[in-house]
């Protein structure tokens, strides 16, 4: 016989639990919890679905160009935003900055943590320079005087630091466990939507860098970001992922300073050199950004077992990529160890970088450095052809902005001034410098291209 399983409820808001409680998660009201089912509150009211000529959702502005552009314009009144990373990675500090603005513009904001005292998130905001008269503390360990605290100040924005640090004191498991970091949510989504108040929960990845807890956080929540630091180069990159309001996949990057985050162009850190063998310029895009970024190749023969070693890349395109490029101008790839990276440390995942893959690996094996000032955009199949990369007029825009004056890609879009198109649908044609000069061609030299954008043009070596 199977087991019913038995559902309470909430006499004052109808809120449903699986077990007993002495609080509500929903209402934050005391003894209502019970089998007596949802309150009677009479017939459903149905609305039209059509918003007439009702303005758009307001946004809060934080201040900061790259994560308003991140969000889609700003945070949404009422909605609920997660910012998930690791730990020491300046999660508390920009959200911090944000409060700070918010606080100066829209009105008094309210800080709950349960990671850090009072005095530690003063000193914090002193050194950053914040409004103190704006922002108020509570302390975050419990949920209750948390919920009691925004619906008695109705702050512009109510931050948790961090979700896993919260509790319910009706749930026996501890701070962190999965059937508390969903009550919690649940209970700070439903203040967010019944009260209009926005919500900011920071949270902690696991060592895979996925977000700590249930997937269940990620589908209540309206918008999730994360928060990550490259080694190399010593930014912290802000990437959306789910967002109700606006676009998915915007990038963010910061770099940290003693007074706090400060935005900056990934464009001028990563500046591709010119003129090296074994590195090609690929024009890849983050959000709806292009960047110019160098990918750099090295092949060593040897006569053992050939290593394959990438950073920055997708290991097994790279691998594709080589492959493809062995076969097309008939180099020793396969006997010899390759070595792919991504200058400045950046990953990129962008299948239009297989081109600058290509040419990068044909550079280093023959010795022969790419055409100068050039820069290569394309998806390469494992026939050989090149296939037009997503966004390309976006591509050849930061080609223009990283001075490039030549660009091998495959797909039409009219180029920018300054900067010549060479159309391109096979891998030999891209690499024929390549391939010329492992014949006992002088090293260096141009390309010649048609000028007529749109017509396919077959680059020609010459000394």
């Amino acid at each position: 016989m199977a087991k019913t399983r038995q559902i309470l409820s909430c006499s004052g808001c109808g809120q449903q639990v699986s077990q007993w409680m002495g609080r509500c998660p929903g209402c934050g009201e005391w003894g209502t919890i019970g089998d007596h089912g949802p309150p009677a509150t009479g017939a459903a009211r149905v609305e039209p679905l059509g918003l007439g000529d009702e303005e758009p959702q307001p946004r809060i502005a934080t201040g900061i160009d790259g994560v308003d552009r991140l969000f889609g314009g700003g945070l949404v009144r009422g909605s609920v935003t997660l910012i998930a990373g690791e730990p020491g990675i300046g999660k508390s500090t920009l959200v911090l900055q944000i409060v700070g603005h918010v606080a100066g513009v829209e009105g008094p904001c309210l800080v709950a943590s349960g990671e850090e005292s009072r005095a530690q998130v003063s000193v914090r905001a002193r050194r950053l320079k914040l409004p103190f008269d704006r922002v108020s503390f509570v302390a975050g360990r419990e949920l209750g005087p948390v919920l009691d605290a925004a619906r008695a100040g109705r702050p512009a924005i109510l931050v948790i630091d961090s979700i896993q640090a919260i509790r319910d004191p009706a749930l026996p498991s501890l701070p962190g466990g999965p059937a508390q970091v969903r009550a919690c949510a649940d209970a700070l989504v439903g203040l967010a939507k019944t009260t209009g108040v926005t919500v900011v929960l920071i949270g902690q990845v696991t060592k895979d860098g996925d977000v700590a807890g249930p997937k269940t956080l990620e589908h209540a929540v309206d918008v999730v970001c994360s928060f990550d630091a490259d080694g190399a180069t010593g930014l912290r990159v802000l990437a959306g992922g789910k967002n109700r309001f606006g676009p998915e996949g915007e990038v963010a990057w910061f770099e940290m300073d003693p007074e706090g985050l400060r935005e900056v162009d990934p464009g001028r850190v990563l500046a591709p050199s010119d003129g090296e063998v074994g590195a090609a310029t690929a024009l890849v895009t983050a959000g709806r950004r292009a960047l110019a970024v160098e990918v750099q190749g090295l092949t060593a023969y040897t006569e053992g077992h050939p290593r394959r070693h990438v950073s920055g890349l997708d290991p097994r395109r790279f691998g594709l990529v080589a492959a493809v490029v062995d076969r097309a101008i008939r180099l020793r790839l396969t006997r010899s160890e390759l070595y792919g990276a991504a200058a400045g440390g950046l990953r990129i995942d962008d299948p239009g970088a297989d081109l600058a893959v290509a040419a990068a690996l044909a550079s280093s094996a023959t010795g022969v450095p790419p055409p100068p000032r050039s820069a290569f955009a394309g998806e390469v199949s494992l026939t050989g052809a090149v296939r037009p990369p997503a966004g390309l007029a976006l591509r050849l825009a930061a080609a223009a902005a990283a001075r490039i004056e030549t660009v091998f890609c495959s797909g039409d879009a009219d180029p920018p001034p300054g900067v010549r198109v060479v159309r391109v649908r096979r891998l030999e044609q891209v690499l024929s410098w390549a391939r010329k000069g492992r014949r006992g061609s002088a090293a260096g030299g141009s390309v010649e291209a048609d000028e007529t954008v749109g017509a396919e043009a077959r680059p020609r070596w010459s000394a």
